[in-house]
C-alpha cells in the first residue's frame, strides 16, 4: 500500500497546490502565496481545485478508509464542490484502493450558492456568498478538472442544481461518507435532511464550515436535536467538523 499513500499524499499537495504555490485571489488575506493559510484552507487559491486546504484532506481521507476497512456500505458525496478538488480526492482515494463498486457523487448548482431566503430560513439572512462570482465554477469547468487527473468515470456521478430540487432524488441508496460545503443554513439543512437517512450506521459526517458560518453551524444542531443525534462532534481545524453514525 506504499504506492497507494504516495499517490494519495501528492494528490493533496497538487490539489491545493502547494508545489507551484498559487497566490491567494481572496479578498481577506495579502496575495502572496502563504504555506500556513494554505495547509489550513485559510485562502481562496488562484488556480488550486480546492480551498479546504491539508487537514482537511487528510481528514477525508481518513473517513473514507476508515469506511473501507470496516466495509460501511455506500458511495461517496459532497454537497457544494467548488472546482471539484474534494471530490476528484474522493475518486482518487478509491482508485488507490482498488474500489470499483462504490461510487462518487458531485453534487451542486454549478452557478454559486442561492440567494438568501429569509422568510424561510432566518438564519441566513445578510449572507453574502451569492454576490462572490469566485465561487460559482461550471459543470464543465469541474468535469474537465477530473479528466485532467485521469479520473473522470462512470463512478463519477454529476448532480447539477439547487440541493432543494436534487438531493431528494440523490440516486443512491446508501452512503458511507457525507461531506457537506454549502455554507449556508438552507444548504446544510437541505443537505442533511436529504442525505443522512442514506448514511449508513459507520459512515461519516464531514461539514466544512461548521465552526466558521453561523448559519451552518445552527443547521447542524438543529438537525442534531431534532433527530436526537448524540454521537460526538470532532474538530479537524479551524474551521471543520465530522462525526461518525452510531447505530
Amino acid at each position: 500500500m506504499q504506492a497507494a499513500a504516495l499517490y494519495l499524499d501528492l494528490m493533496k499537495k497538487i490539489l491545493t497546490n502547494s508545489i507551484y504555490e498559487d497566490p491567494n485571489a481572496g479578498p481577506w488575506q495579502a496575495p502572496a502565496y502563504a504555506r500556513p493559510l494554505r495547509e489550513n484552507g485559510q485562502d481562496w487559491p488562484l488556480v488550486a481545485h480546492t480551498m479546504i486546504g491539508l487537514k482537511r484532506l487528510d481528514n477525508l481521507q481518513y473517513c473514507i478508509e476508515r469506511a473501507l476497512a470496516d466495509r460501511v456500505p455506500g458511495d461517496l458525496i459532497e454537497t457544494g464542490v467548488w472546482r471539484g478538488g474534494a471530490v476528484i480526492f474522493m475518486r482518487a482515494t478509491l482508485k488507490a484502493h482498488g474500489v470499483t463498486d462504490r461510487r462518487v457523487l458531485v453534487a451542486d448548482s454549478f452557478e454559486g450558492l442561492p440567494e438568501p431566503d429569509p422568510a424561510q430560513f432566518p438564519e441566513d439572512a445578510g449572507d453574502s456568498h451569492h454576490r462572490h462570482p469566485y465561487l460559482a465554477v461550471s459543470l464543465e469547468q469541474v468535469r474537465a478538472n477530473f479528466e485532467r487527473y485521469g479520473l473522470l468515470d462512470e463512478q463519477v456521478v454529476f448532480l447539477k442544481g439547487w440541493f432543494r430540487d436534487t438531493l431528494p432524488r440523490v440516486p443512491a441508496d446508501r452512503l458511507a461518507v457525507l461531506r457537506l460545503d454549502g455554507d449556508m443554513y438552507e444548504s446544510t439543512w437541505d443537505a442533511l435532511r436529504h442525505l443522512y437517512p442514506k448514511l449508513s450506521v459507520g459512515g461519516y459526517v464531514i461539514v466544512d464550515d461548521y465552526k466558521v458560518v453561523p448559519g451552518c453551524r445552527a443547521a447542524v444542531e438543529a438537525f442534531r436535536r431534532q433527530q436526537g443525534i448524540v454521537d460526538p462532534i470532532q474538530d479537524i481545524d479551524w474551521a471543520g467538523v465530522y462525526w461518525r453514525r452510531g447505530a
